[in-house]
């Protein structure tokens, strides 16, 4: 029997705006497009071999919340959060801080949530 077994080739986001996407997220994550269309874009696959993450151009707008998203490993959610915003993201909550760990929730700038989470 062949192994079946998938893997994850792609992370995909819908969108509206192909540019601003990977403007937002290629300047947070540190990753360049590597290939676009009219409906479709690739960035640099993450930790430099790990899925690609993608943008697929969508006529709908996001309506309620995300049932998946990425939760970015940071050594400080503050200042995580400071640089996200300067890029056009807004929190979606407070900071969780606990006595093991650190959160917070965030939007991308069309909405999307991604956590911040402390790893120190």
């Amino acid at each position: 029997m062949n192994d079946v077994t998938p893997t994850v080739g792609n992370i995909v986001i819908d969108c509206a705006e192909l540019d601003a996407m990977a403007a937002f997220w290629g300047g947070l994550l540190g990753m360049k497009t590597t290939m676009s269309s009219d409906n479709w874009l690739d960035l640099e696959p993450l930790g430099g071999n790990g899925p690609t993450l993608s943008f697929q151009r969508v006529p709908e707008g996001k309506t309620i919340k995300n049932r998946l998203h990425l939760d970015l490993d940071v050594p400080d959610i503050h200042a995580a959060g400071e640089r996200a915003a300067r890029l056009g993201a807004t929190p979606a909550a407070e900071p969780v801080e606990g006595a093991r760990t650190s959160f917070q929730v965030w939007r991308d700038p069309e909405g999307n949530e991604f956590c911040f989470c402390g790893t120190s």
